[in-house]
């Protein structure tokens, strides 16, 4: 079972920028599938950014602010947000997929609050 714990989110006024942390308890290199979805009050759990196989995605609405970067030594991932908006605010999820044989399983992270203030 893979834990992932997140770190880095807070309050910040529209512009501003923020960026979360994610450690995962084993090797990320490992690890087939990671990435970051959020959850606005009210709404579903979307899709933010993921990484497969070195391919990053990004959501039509945070593309270009916002950055995927890893750090294989650290078993850490990263979500660089700049030119934060209101419509930002969210809990924001870790996740991880890993293959093992013919099953796929899934983690999340325990959420990171992000508030951005207009």
């Amino acid at each position: 079972q893979v834990q992932l714990v997140e770190s880095g989110g807070g309050s910040v006024q529209a512009g501003g920028s923020l960026r979360l942390s994610c450690t995962a308890s084993e090797s990320i290199s490992s690890i087939n599938t990671m990435g970051w979805y959020r959850q606005a009050p009210g709404a579903q759990r979307a899709l933010v950014a993921t990484t497969t196989s070195g391919s990053t995605n990004y959501a039509d609405s945070v593309k270009g602010r916002f950055t995927f970067s890893k750090d294989n030594t650290k078993n850490t991932i990263y979500l660089q947000m700049n030119s934060l908006k209101p419509e930002d605010t969210a809990v924001y999820y870790c996740y991880a997929q890993v293959i093992r044989g013919l099953r796929h399983y899934g983690y999340w992270g325990q959420g990171a609050q992000v508030t951005v203030s207009s």
